[in-house]
């Protein structure tokens, strides 16, 4: 990683967009914090100049800083313009990228980050736009000893450490997760911004080209330890949470399958089988989700709703694994698992607050933590890139917190 003739350690990009105004303020606040270390020089970029230093200012105010304009850089590009992205990557050590759909937006800039020796961290949940970077730019971003780390937000912080952190805290061999993700809304209920339906839209609309992708990329499948997760119905019932839950059709499966093939393969670590789900609540919150799921579809289909925005509200997630495996004297080819481990993530509200903080110390581990990265530069998923690091210790500081509920043998 480029460290010494930059100006800027980090610059986040899109700064002015929805989501980029939350990044923008959590990097603000984390320079400020007490327990951190000297502050790191950083800027924002976007395409105007008058809405980034609208950003800034409205930061200022939120946290009592009244200098901070003049204290960060501001850069001038645009993602139609390779140049300009070209020239932004030069001058960072990291780039924090906000401008989605990634499908859309996202290449462009990995491609200026990658050929300038910069790394990146972006927030997708876009499975198809994820597993593109890695084959197109992995062997290119290892040549130039740079990281790219897609998915670093609630999308998919949570569930990929989330295993991990289950696995850290069995005592054996941990062989299979199902993780069932709770949302608690706000007064005023759930909200999504136009950008990130779009990306919602996005990714669950491009199915058929990631199923292509993936046979193309003719991987081997890696070894399954333990009885064989088996997939639950559509609607099924969680008893220990006493409710209905869904399969969740976000990016987690996809970013903690390619994590536990990472682990597998250059770790040697015992692989993880792990399902996702949403748990939904009684009864009539499953009708009411049957009607939602088909609103979703049918904007899927025809492309439209691109203009939905919801008042955001407070609201928090609780995201439940429940893990099982081997003592280290029990044989797992002969025997069914032996031990039962539930832990837990929980944080406040997923789209503007949790993702922010789970990028920005994204961010602020790889460029503190370098000695626990990966040896060679590439694009990972988040638990790939810091799985050896003090990333939750980070989270757990933050307000995203990982804890055990319960652990026993069976």
């Amino acid at each position: 990683m480029a460290t010494a003739q930059r100006p800027f350690h980090l610059v986040v990009f899109g700064a002015s967009g929805f989501t980029g105004q939350f990044v923008t303020e959590e990097v603000a606040r984390e320079q400020v914090d007490p327990e951190g270390n000297s502050r790191l020089p950083w800027a924002v970029a976007g395409r105007s100049r008058e809405k980034l230093q609208g950003v800034l200012e409205r930061a200022a105010l939120k946290l009592g800083r009244p200098t901070l304009s003049s204290e960060v850089g501001i850069i001038i590009c645009d993602i139609a313009n390779p140049a300009s992205l070209d020239e932004m990557a030069k001058q960072a050590t990291l780039v924090l990228n906000c401008v989605g759909p990634y499908r859309f937006y996202g290449e462009p800039v990995v491609k200026a980050c990658v050929e300038n020796g910069t790394s990146c961290i972006d927030i997708s949940g876009e499975p198809q736009f994820l597993e593109l970077m890695y084959w197109k730019y992995h062997e290119k971003a290892a040549a130039k000893g740079v990281y790219i780390i897609g998915s670093s937000g609630f999308d998919s912080i949570p569930a990929d450490l989330g295993v991990i952190y289950t696995r850290n805290k069995m005592k054996g061999t941990l062989t299979a997760v199902e993780s069932y993700l709770t949302v608690h809304s706000g007064s005023e209920g759930m909200c999504i911004h136009d950008g990130t339906w779009k990306s919602a839209v996005c990714g669950f609309g491009d199915q058929s080209n990631l199923k292509k992708l993936r046979n193309q990329s003719n991987l081997k499948p890696i070894p399954i330890v333990g009885p064989k997760l088996k997939r639950r119905w559509p609607v099924s019932y969680c008893r220990e949470l006493s409710s209905y839950a869904i399969p969740f059709l976000g990016s987690d499966v996809s970013v903690v399958k390619r994590t536990q093939r990472y682990l597998y393969e250059n770790l040697e670590q015992s692989p993880v089988q792990y399902a996702a789900y949403v748990a939904v609540g009684g009864v009539t919150s499953v009708i009411k989700l049957v009607f939602a799921g088909l609103f979703f579809l049918f904007f899927v289909r025809f492309g439209i709703g691109r203009q939905l925005l919801i008042k955001i509200d407070a609201s928090s997630f609780t995201m439940t694994f429940f893990g099982q495996g081997y003592s280290p004297e029990f044989c797992p080819v002969k025997n069914k698992p032996n031990i039962r481990i539930c832990t837990q993530v929980k944080g406040p509200e997923p789209g503007y607050v949790a993702t922010p903080i789970a990028m920005v110390q994204a961010a602020m581990t790889l460029l503190n933590d370098a000695s626990d990265l990966p040896k060679a530069g590439g694009v990972f998923t988040p638990g790939a890139a810091f799985s050896r690091t003090k990333l939750i210790d980070r989270l757990n500081r933050r307000g995203i917190e990982f804890s055990v509920i319960s652990s026993s043998e069976v």
